[in-house]
């Protein structure tokens, strides 16, 4: 649609409040009549966009006078630009008014002295940094309508929205500014080249799929074989000077194909089963929107973190301490099945516990202890469990008629007790939250040698547990290998508290780049990913950060 009909009408509404006959109505006039219909809460296009920023707008040009804010040619050139290259971030330019900004510069070119062409121009230009720098800001996906279980802020940290605005439109250059004013972290930025990276696989073609057929192990001979080398070609995991036409799956290629395996979180031993053949025939595209929506991931947190805090990357069954924003110790971990999803939230840890008693969580007790209990009476014994009332005194269990209750109307609680198979190993980690999740250390210790690690109802079971603790408790001369282990022959519980909160962020990302670039992909094992990249391809919509004024119209 083109936009001059669109401004031909608006100047006969306009000139309703224009001033009396004979004064000449100025772009400043424009800007205000438009400033003043977004304070009474009226929709304004321009353009055929509606504008979003309807209480950042009228803040700022009342600021100004209602006086133009973009008067440097370089600003308004390098602000078209930036959202045109909004796919570096993952976005799209069409959310930032790119075409209709596009337009614009041609009609006002055209006609550079026309008052309500450059008010239009300007408060155009304005909205689409105000949307940009939201997006960037806070992401596009709005996270606490996807998972109920979300905390982390979406506020401003007080600041003056409209200030952060002028200074950006003030500054030297936008890049510049939006870069230092939104540091993402290092981990953003290596998302970002990931994101390059594939785009420009895509570009080139993206890499061959390969057909379905029986299992390939070294050695065999296979006509997919060719195939197969030019697809490990393609993302590099294959040396291209050893490519060859060859049916023959020697060495080299099994080489290849573990570091694929690698790569996409599967077991690295060079069989070509059903698991590796599906994720080489995983699109380019896919591969980006997967990357895509890590990226919208990372927007959402990276201004609620702190510098020192324990993330477990639940997609990616691992734990990791971070102190002063560099990997300090990292390990595996078990997580939540998928109907007994690890939550993903945000917390405080206060204290550890050694030797450990587990009080059943009301869940557990119901769906998986209770009709075990009904079954076999001798189960408590075997699992060294003691049945405590309300006042927490033991309760004989061979007084109690387990046949009259479920396990939701079971009036006590059941308590395992401190050892080697208490279920929550020897030591856990607490931090307060309505859904009973913690770290602790396993007695399922096997386990941690699978590849995919969703074995538990929901805590988060951790690889050498007591090397995290001794790095959390930073006192090695009171609490170090040899003293826990003492502690721990005496299986009497013992908490002690962390000098200082430590944050702990439960989070679920399937993409994730290494040092060295390798960008390394994991299975959406909680199928979460589609839901954040629908949102994200959707239209744009209005949200409100918590605290401090609105930003975007709702």
């Amino acid at each position: 649609m083109s936009i001059r009909p669109i401004i031909r009408a608006l100047m006969v509404i306009f000139a309703l409040a224009a001033p009396s006959a004979g004064a000449q109505t100025t772009t400043a006039d424009f800007i205000q009549a438009y400033a003043e219909q977004l304070l009474i809460g009226a929709d304004v296009e321009i353009g055929g966009t509606s504008i979003a920023s309807a209480h950042i707008i009228p803040e700022l040009y009342q600021r100004r006078s209602f006086q133009p804010a973009w008067t440097s040619a370089a600003r308004v050139n390098e602000l078209i630009n930036l959202i045109g290259r909004a796919l570096e971030e993952g976005l799209s330019a069409e959310d930032y008014n790119y075409s209709e900004l596009r337009e614009f510069t041609e009609s006002f070119r055209d006609d550079p002295y026309n008052p309500h062409l450059a008010a239009s121009f300007d408060i155009l230009l304005t909205d689409g940094l105000a949307r940009y720098g939201y997006h960037l800001m806070f992401g596009k996906v709005d996270a606490a309508s996807l998972d109920q279980n979300w905390n982390w802020s979406r506020s401003l940290d007080g600041r003056d929205p409209a200030a952060m605005m002028q200074n950006a439109i003030d500054s030297d250059s936008l890049e510049t500014y939006i870069h230092r004013t939104l540091d993402r972290g290092i981990v953003y930025y290596r998302m970002k080249d990931a994101l390059t990276e594939y785009r420009g696989l895509q570009a080139g073609g993206g890499w061959p799929a390969v057909a379905s057929g029986p299992t390939l192990k070294p050695g065999m001979e296979d006509e997919r074989v060719p195939v197969i080398r030019r697809r490990l070609v393609v993302t590099r995991d294959f040396d291209a000077s050893a490519e060859s036409q060859s049916r023959q799956y020697d060495t080299a290629l099994q080489e290849g194909v573990m570091k694929f395996q690698g790569r996409h979180n599967l077991d690295a031993d060079g069989v070509i089963g059903p698991q590796t053949l599906a994720a080489m025939n995983v699109s380019v595209d896919d591969r980006i929107d997967q990357i895509r929506v890590n990226l919208e991931r990372i927007r959402w947190i990276f201004r609620d973190v702190e510098d020192d805090f324990v993330l477990t990357n639940i997609a990616a069954f691992r734990v990791v301490l971070v102190r002063d924003r560099e990997v300090a110790w990292t390990a595996k971990a078990q997580v939540g099945k998928y109907y007994r999803q690890t939550p993903v939230f945000k917390s405080s840890m206060k204290y550890l516990q050694f030797n450990p008693t587990w009080t059943v969580p009301p869940g557990i007790l119901s769906k998986d202890i209770f009709p075990r209990l009904q079954r076999d009476p001798g189960y408590l014994a075997e699992k060294n469990m003691d049945v405590v009332d309300r006042n927490g005194k033991k309760v004989d269990p061979a007084t109690i008629d387990f046949s009259k209750y479920t396990g939701r109307n079971f009036p006590y609680q059941l308590v395992q007790r401190p050892g080697p198979t208490n279920a929550l190993g020897r030591v856990k980690f607490i931090f307060p939250n309505h859904h009973f999740v913690f770290l602790h250390d396993t007695p399922s210790k096997s386990l941690f040698g699978r590849t995919e690690r969703a074995f538990s109802s929901g805590c988060i079971r951790v690889e050498n547990p007591f090397e995290l603790a001794e790095l959390l408790l930073g006192d090695p001369a009171q609490w170090n290998q040899e003293t826990m282990m003492a502690l721990l022959d005496s299986e009497k519980p013992k908490t002690v508290f962390l000098k200082e909160p430590m944050t702990v962020m439960m989070l679920y990302g399937t993409v994730g780049v290494l040092d060295e670039g390798v960008v390394r992909f994991y299975n959406d094992i909680y199928k979460r990913d589609a839901r954040v990249l629908k949102a994200l391809n959707g239209d744009f919509e209005y949200h409100v950060p918590e605290g401090g004024p609105e930003y975007l119209r709702r």
